[in-house]
C-alpha cells in the first residue's frame, strides 16, 4: 500500500480527521495548538480543540476543552451548544466521531494525561450524556456498519471494548472486550471501521494502522514513516491518518521527519460514509 503525505503541516498534536462527504473535504485538529486544519487553510481558538461531526454543508458541531459548539466553516461563526465539563480545569476534549444514528460520541481526558480524570459522553438531539467515567485516555470512538455496536478503547489501559447499541444508538452499559493488548506493547489510538466491518487502528509508538477483523484477529499491518499515528479517517479513495510529535525526542523527529503531518494511504478497503450529526 502506498503511504504519502497528505498535508505537509507537521501538527503537536493530529487529531480527529473527517471526510466532510458533502464539502469533499479533510478536515482535521492540532489539539494543542487549539487549530482546526483543512487543506490551505487553518483556524485558530482560544481552546484546545480535538474532534468534529459534520451537521450540514457547512456546518460543524466542534469538540473543545470546554463545550460542543457549532462552527460555521465560511466565515468561522460559532454557536455554544452544550458545556463539556466546563468547571473542571483539569480535562479537555480527545477522540470523536458521530455514530449511524446521528449522535456525537466525545471522550475527555487530562491535560496531563491524570489516571482516571476523563470520560465518554454521547450528544443526541440536545442531550449530553455521560456512558462511562474513570478514563484515561479516550480514543477509537467508531461504529459497525450496521449500526449495532460502538467501539471505544482506553489508550492507558491497551483495551478496546465493543459496546451493543440499542435502536436510538444509546450503549449498554456493559461492554465486552474486543482487543486485549495488555500483554503486548500496542497502543490502541483512534480507529474507524470500513464497509466491511473490519477495524483500523492507529498504534501510537508502533509506527502502523493495524486492520483488524470483526472477531478481533489481525488481518494487515500498515507501516507508516511516523511513530506516533493518532486516527484514521476513510475518504471516498483512500485512508487519511493524522500524527503527533509530542513527546518526541529531537533526535526521533529528525529520524521520522514526518511526524506530526497528515498521511494519505491507498488502501483496498472501502469505508463507511461519515455520519451526520442531528442536533
Amino acid at each position: 500500500m502506498t503511504v504519502t503525505v497528505y498535508d505537509d503541516r507537521a501538527c503537536l498534536l493530529g487529531e480527529g480527521p473527517l471526510w466532510h462527504p458533502l464539502r469533499g473535504q479533510l478536515i482535521w485538529f492540532d489539539i494543542l495548538n487549539h487549530t482546526l486544519l483543512t487543506e490551505g487553510h487553518q483556524m485558530h481558538f482560544d481552546r484546545a480543540v480535538s474532534a468534529a461531526g459534520w451537521v450540514d454543508e457547512d456546518r460543524l458541531l466542534v469538540a473543545s476543552e470546554t463545550d460542543l459548539f457549532l462552527f460555521d466553516l465560511r466565515d468561522g461563526g460559532s454557536e455554544h451548544v452544550v458545556p463539556l465539563e466546563a468547571d473542571n480545569p483539569v480535562t479537555r476534549s480527545n477522540d470523536g466521531r458521530a455514530d449511524p444514528q446521528g449522535g456525537f460520541w466525545i471522550g475527555t481526558m487530562g491535560h496531563m494525561g491524570e489516571t482516571g480524570a476523563g470520560a465518554l459522553y454521547r450528544f443526541y438531539r440536545g442531550e449530553l450524556r455521560k456512558i462511562r467515567d474513570d478514563v484515561t485516555i479516550p480514543n477509537a470512538t467508531c461504529f459497525t456498519p450496521d449500526g449495532r455496536h460502538a467501539y471505544f478503547a482506553d489508550t492507558a489501559e491497551q483495551i478496546v471494548w465493543r459496546y451493543t447499541l440499542g435502536e436510538d444508538g444509546w450503549p449498554d452499559p456493559d461492554p465486552e472486550i474486543y482487543l486485549d493488548h495488555r500483554d503486548t506493547d500496542v497502543n490502541p489510538d483512534g480507529a474507524v471501521v470500513d464497509a466491511d466491518g473490519r477495524f483500523h487502528c492507529a498504534e501510537w509508538g508502533g509506527s502502523r494502522i493495524g486492520v483488524y477483523s470483526p472477531a478481533g484477529d489481525l488481518v494487515e499491518e500498515i507501516a507508516l514513516p511516523v511513530p506516533q499515528p493518532t486516527c484514521p479517517a476513510f475518504g471516498p479513495d483512500a485512508l487519511y491518518v493524522t500524527s503527533a510529535r509530542q513527546g518526541l525526542p529531537d533526535g526521533d523527529i529528525d529520524a521520522a521527519p514526518h511526524s506530526g503531518k497528515t498521511l494519505r494511504i491507498d488502501v483496498p478497503f472501502k469505508g463507511q460514509q461519515e455520519h451526520q450529526v442531528i442536533l
